[in-house]
């Protein structure tokens, strides 16, 4: 896998929308972070535009993310907010000069698709925490995502959980947001899991939702060769009036029951006012065991 590189002092990161709208105002804080650690900023056309829930319509948000992109100035391109949008402007994006100069893609939850769509390009990619959250999110997650873009050692001990399958493994790291997951089956952006080590999380879905969209990925082969399956938020999840009989965790642990990886819930990253910070495309060392999970984030 290719990895851009660490940013230093000085370097330019650009703030853009690839899919709700969002104001100048809301990714204020983000600047101010950004300046503190002694980078520039530059703010994306998307960023104030609105096309009912989206940030311009689809020619506005692919051009301002081009633009980003084909710049070899910019060392990273930061998605200043989810929702829904991503997947109907990837295909429109052209990413030869990217390639060129390859730089840090940074987000999650709808990000999700890039994430995707560069991991099978072979490139590593961040997912941490966006614009929008930074008045509100941890310390953690800002220190994470500092470390993360300027190459410091990151490596997590969580606290163990009850419903965690033991074990170790290796592997590179994949994975997002699990309904963009699904939803992106069946395109060049579905990823390939054997050997690996697969991230999932949500937010606002119903159990018999979280239930079939597991179901389609293990249809899929998600986890037949797959090496672990890490856990983050399950967020603010619904049922109907007559009960699914599962919560996510039990949902879960039922579908991989069959497989022999290790499993670790409750890792601080998703929807999440803790969202640590990830490598994809990065190789990593699990070790779950009763008292706590260890991470290990190689180069």
């Amino acid at each position: 896998m290719i990895q851009p590189k660490y940013l230093q002092k000085n370097d330019t990161v650009a703030i853009v929308s690839t899919a709700r709208k969002i104001s100048l105002a809301e990714i204020q804080p983000a600047i101010e972070l950004l300046k503190s650690w002694g980078l520039k900023v530059i703010v994306g056309e998307t960023i104030g535009l609105e096309a009912n829930q989206f940030a311009g319509n689809d020619a506005q948000r692919t051009s301002d993310f081009q633009r980003m992109l084909d710049n070899p100035t910019i060392k990273a391109i930061w998605c200043a907010r989810g929702g829904y949008g991503t997947v109907r402007i990837v295909d429109g994006l052209d990413f030869t000069e990217f390639k060129k100069h390859p730089k840090w893609i940074v987000g999650y939850s709808d990000i999700t698709v890039l994430h995707s769509q560069l991991h099978n390009l072979g490139y590593k990619t961040l997912h941490a925490t966006m614009p929008l959250d930074i008045a509100k999110c941890s310390d953690e997650s800002h220190i994470s995502l500092k470390k993360a873009l300027f190459g410091e050692s990151l490596n997590y001990e969580i606290a163990a959980s009850s419903a965690n399958k033991m074990g170790k493994a290796s592997g590179e790291l994949i994975g997002g947001n699990l309904s963009i997951l699904y939803s992106l089956l069946g395109s060049n952006a579905s990823l390939k899991t054997d050997g690996k080590i697969l991230f999932i999380e949500d937010l606002d879905e119903y159990l018999y939702h979280i239930d079939r969209m597991l179901m389609n990925l293990k249809r899929n082969g998600y986890f037949y060769n797959l090496n672990g399956l890490i856990i983050g938020g399950m967020t603010d999840m619904h049922d109907n009036t007559i009960p699914f009989g599962k919560n996510a965790k039990e949902i879960i642990l039922d579908i991989v029951a069959e497989y022999n990886f290790p499993v670790v819930f409750n890792f601080p990253t998703g929807h999440l006012n803790d969202n640590r910070a990830l490598i994809f495309g990065r190789k990593i060392e699990l070790n779950v065991n009763e008292n706590e999970t260890e991470i290990s984030i190689f180069e």
